[in-house]
């Protein structure tokens, strides 16, 4: 059944950077149709009425742990290496299916509320994550975080690389593509050459896209190059074909010119995480910097325990006025740039149809609420999505042409019973 959303300003984010007044958008199916000023004639199916709200596309949330939403605030105050070390790990050496199960479901309902259409996550016990997003709606990226510790190698030994190989069989492809499977490295220093060579090869092969943590830290960075002569982690795994295919590179915050033109030449990816890197004192991606050298940049949250949310709006607004401040150059990153980024950026890094209100393009729309007073008034669309917006603005969240959220009631997931799963059963297991 047709559906027309009218009544609304619409954001389109083609390359003429359109606003749309009083715009017509009929979805068929999955997709977007037809996009215009004036009603389709004839028109008979099912409409929804803006009620002067801002549409926009739903963001492209491009590195997230959705599991993680389970560890919020949790060893807050520590800087990566010590908060992973003496906190997160230690947690998830408790994980079961159940556990993951339920995490993974509050994560997307988060997201979901915050108008987040489609991800690219990154987290252990994959098809677990994989069968709520199936349930969520939404569209997904998955990889495991495939890890190395074992010397010599020996992918039939190695956990991750049977769990590549089952995940890619069962999952890659599902529901018309909606969920796709892609390759995995969690991060030069948690891992060794076997494990490059054989995922490269292994997404190469079967036609999958990689993702990877990339010189998060001051600490990863120097000490890969310790290790290597002098070669950064993107000149380390370049140099074994990790980037050969579609690929994302999460954080990006130490790297420097040459890994930049690495990155550009082979077609990568950078997902700024700002939160995450600030909280963690982590440092400041050079956003600006790669993306003059071309380097397409997208936007993610990281997971919940780092953030301590998913608001990707929160995220939009920090990775702008970030630049603007650091570079104390207030045109350094704009409004329009930052929405972007979280949306056709995030599209083109993930291999998706998505990110723009066009016809062809994937049905994933999100309303605002026109009369939320931190909107009114509305000057700039654009510029009040970035700047002024928030998740509780989001009244509508549509998927593949398919409402998951509206007016607060979530439509695909169970969210009583998620958080009764939560209190009852995966904070006891986890921190009782």
């Amino acid at each position: 059944m047709a559906t027309l959303i009218y009544n609304v300003t619409a954001v389109l984010m083609d390359e003429a950077r359109t606003v749309l007044p009083g715009a017509y958008v009929l979805v068929e199916g999955t997709d977007i149709v037809r996009v215009g000023r004036e009603r389709p004639q004839d028109f008979d199916g099912k409409c929804i009425d803006g009620r002067g709200g801002i549409l926009m596309p739903g963001f492209v949330n491009t590195h997230t742990h959705v599991p993680m939403t389970a560890m919020r605030g949790y060893g807050d105050g520590h800087d990566l290496h010590d908060w992973l070390n003496d906190y997160i790990f230690p947690v998830e050496a408790k994980w079961d299916d159940r556990a993951v199960a339920a995490a993974a479901r509050l994560g997307l309902c988060e997201m979901i509320a915050s108008g987040v259409t489609c991800i690219a996550d990154m987290y252990m016990r994959t098809g677990v994550v994989a069968q709520a997003v199936a349930e969520a709606g939404i569209s997904a990226n998955l990889s495991c975080g495939g890890v190395q510790f074992e010397e010599p190698f020996d992918p039939e030994k190695n956990h991750d690389c049977q769990v590549q190989k089952a995940l890619t069989e069962e999952w890659d492809g599902h529901d018309g593509g909606r969920i796709r499977i892609d390759c995995s490295i969690h991060g030069e220093y948690t891992s060794h050459a076997g494990l490059w060579d054989w995922m490269a090869d292994y997404a190469a092969g079967h036609g999958l896209g990689m993702h990877v943590h990339l010189s998060e830290t001051r600490k990863e960075h120097e000490e890969c190059k310790a290790r290597h002569g002098g070669k950064t982690p993107a000149a380390v795994l370049a140099g074994h074909g990790v980037f050969d295919v579609r690929a994302i590179a999460a954080h990006c915050v130490w790297t420097e010119p040459g890994d930049w033109a690495i990155l550009a030449e082979k077609g990568v990816t950078a997902i700024h995480n700002p939160m995450s890197n600030l909280k963690l004192g982590s440092g400041v991606a050079p956003v600006v910097d790669l993306r003059k050298a071309g380097v397409n940049v997208a936007l993610g949250t990281d997971g919940v325990s780092s953030n301590n949310c998913t608001d990707l709006f929160g995220d939009m607004k920090v990775a702008a006025i970030l630049q603007n401040g650091v570079r104390c150059d207030p045109l350094a990153l704009t409004a329009w740039d930052a929405l972007e980024m979280a949306t056709v950026n995030g599209a083109r890094a993930l291999g998706r149809k998505t990110g723009r209100i066009q016809p062809g393009y994937a049905a994933d729309l999100v309303l605002l609420d026109g009369e939320a007073p931190n909107l009114i008034p509305c000057h700039d669309p654009v510029n009040n999505i970035v700047y002024a917006a928030h998740c509780s603005n989001v009244v509508m969240n549509m998927a593949r042409g398919k409402v998951i959220y509206r007016n607060g009631e979530f439509l695909t997931l169970d969210y009583e019973k998620i958080k009764a799963e939560m209190r009852g059963n995966v904070l006891p297991h986890l921190f009782g």
